[in-house]
């Protein structure tokens, strides 16, 4: 009978849309963000680290006209009556970073960071609201070779983060191709502007009848919803059918792209300033042996709508992956970024030119998962130190510092469980091996070693069991000073 008194139990139970992580998954995706901040630091970029708050008006873009901001974000009000809210991405915090130090900062300042970010937004199957992103960015230069540098070093980003040059593509645009196409075509209403830009977004899913309906009068999908359309002059739609057009072929080279889109008419003085920018990307990148296949020119590329100013890039997956149950799961985009030179004057009022690439590390780490693919070598248990007498405790603690000092990750059992359990927990914890030092083997001066890695093996049905019984002992006995060096041969066994 339950105590009136006794307050209830809290249910256990994580908040919808943060998970937890542990184990293999963790440190695959922080050796990742290794591998991808050395490439970046021998490009140039210096770390950089902002705190987790920033003030909800830096932040801006998910803020609506409400007394409290917290649509989009997590918000809360300081002792000092500001409202705080959690960082939704790393480029926010970069342009307030910059435009409050910009006197004292090297210019162009180009600068890589990682770290959790938080979106209030509704969860669901694969979309969280904390994930890890990792960032790379330039500000202050309008160079089209700025752009360039962050393509081709995303390219090498994520190949070392372990994707093989012919299972990744940067699609590689420019904003304002369709800043030319809407202002020859005299379309000036930025809310008619971004619902066709919208609607572009979606030829690669709805192909050009599609997005025909959406730039026109609107459209009814499947499940009989109706999308209201830019509602845009014939005249409009037909031009930009004609750009879709010319562009869709996707083996044309990066050069011969930009010549289609050079024939066709509509661009205006815009446009033309656009293809002589993505020109200028393309020297670049064939000066630094960026092959075609790496980085290829597709003008409908459209991203953050209201964010970006000129260039974008958007990173695909190639690779085949599939779900834990056999079933094809197409990842897609897996980052992007692009030329952003208006963001800092929201603190400045004056234009600061900026671009960068930005890649969600769990997404990445997720989709190499699935494609088969380790992010680095496998995640390994530590040695475990078999426990079976208090009295020999001293023993057992010199053997796992030994290991310990020696560069092993090594441990002692702590609970109170018998030797067959001890050995399941060393099981479950992914271990090499066991160590068991028995009075026997402490008054021989031994110490028997159990080959954890050759068990597993052997369970799965290695192709030669009788070879590789003969190369591996499941089990042995060897003097205590050679305790390391057997532990040693065990772990290079299994590389």
């Amino acid at each position: 009978m339950t105590d009136a008194t006794t307050p209830p139990r809290p249910e256990a139970r994580n908040p919808r849309g943060f998970a937890d992580r542990r184990g293999p998954d963790l440190v695959a995706e922080r050796r990742l963000v290794a591998r991808v901040s050395e490439v970046y630091e021998r490009w140039g970029f210096e770390p950089l680290e902002t705190g987790a708050f920033e003030y909800a008006d830096a932040l801006g873009k998910f803020l609506p006209d409400a007394d409290r901001p917290n649509e989009g974000v997590f918000a809360l009000q300081d002792d000092d009556e500001q409202w705080m809210a959690l960082r939704y991405d790393l480029t926010a915090p970069l342009a307030r970073f910059a435009a409050q130090g910009w006197e004292t900062l090297p210019k162009p300042f180009r600068r890589y960071a990682f770290g959790p970010v938080w979106r209030n937004e509704k969860p669901g199957p694969g979309r969280f609201r904390e994930f890890v992103q990792c960032d790379a960015d330039t500000v202050g230069s309008d160079r089209p070779e700025a752009d360039a540098e962050i393509i081709a070093m995303a390219v090498e980003g994520l190949q070392a983060a372990g994707l093989k040059p012919e299972q990744a593509v940067i699609r590689v645009s420019n904003r304002k191709l369709f800043d030319g196409l809407f202002a020859a075509g005299g379309i000036t209403d930025a809310g008619q502007k971004l619902t066709a830009l919208r609607a572009i977004d979606k030829f690669d899913r709805l192909g050009w009848e599609g997005v025909a309906a959406l730039l026109g009068e609107g459209r009814l999908d499947e499940s009989g919803d109706y999308t209201k359309g830019a509602q845009l002059p014939t005249s409009v739609i037909t031009t930009l059918e004609g750009f879709l057009g010319a562009v869709a072929d996707d083996s044309l080279g990066r050069a011969a792209t930009l010549d289609a889109v050079s024939r066709l008419d509509g661009l205006g003085e815009i446009g033309e300033a656009a293809l002589a920018e993505l020109a200028a990307i393309d020297r670049a990148l064939g000066a630094m042996k960026v092959g075609e296949a790496a980085v290829r020119f597709d003008p409908t590329i459209v991203r953050g709508l209201e964010y970006y100013t000129g260039a974008v890039f958007e990173a695909e997956l190639l690779l085949e992956t599939t779900d834990d149950k056999g079933r094809a799961v197409r990842y897609g985009s897996i980052g992007g970024g692009g030329r952003y030179d208006d963001l800092v004057a929201r603190f400045t009022g004056q234009s600061l030119p900026a671009t960068g690439f930005s890649f969600g590390v769990s997404r990445l780490a997720s989709a190499l998962r699935a494609a088969g693919h380790s992010t680095g070598e496998a995640v390994r248990g530590p040695v475990v130190v078999i426990v079976f007498s208090e009295a020999d405790m001293g023993h057992y603690l010199e053997a796992v510092a030994e290991l310990r000092n020696a560069g092993i990750a090594a441990e002692l059992y702590l609970g109170r469980a018998g030797m067959k359990a001890q050995m399941k927990y060393a099981d479950r914890r992914g271990s090499p091996a066991a160590i068991m030092l028995g009075g026997d083997e402490i008054a021989a001066g031994q110490v028997t070693i159990k080959d954890l890695d050759a068990g597993r093996a052997l369970a799965a049905g290695v192709a030669d069991n009788e070879a590789w019984k003969a190369a591996r002992p499941g089990q042995s006995v060897v003097a205590r000073a050679d305790l390391v060096a057997t532990v040693r041969g065990i772990l290079a066994a299994a590389t």
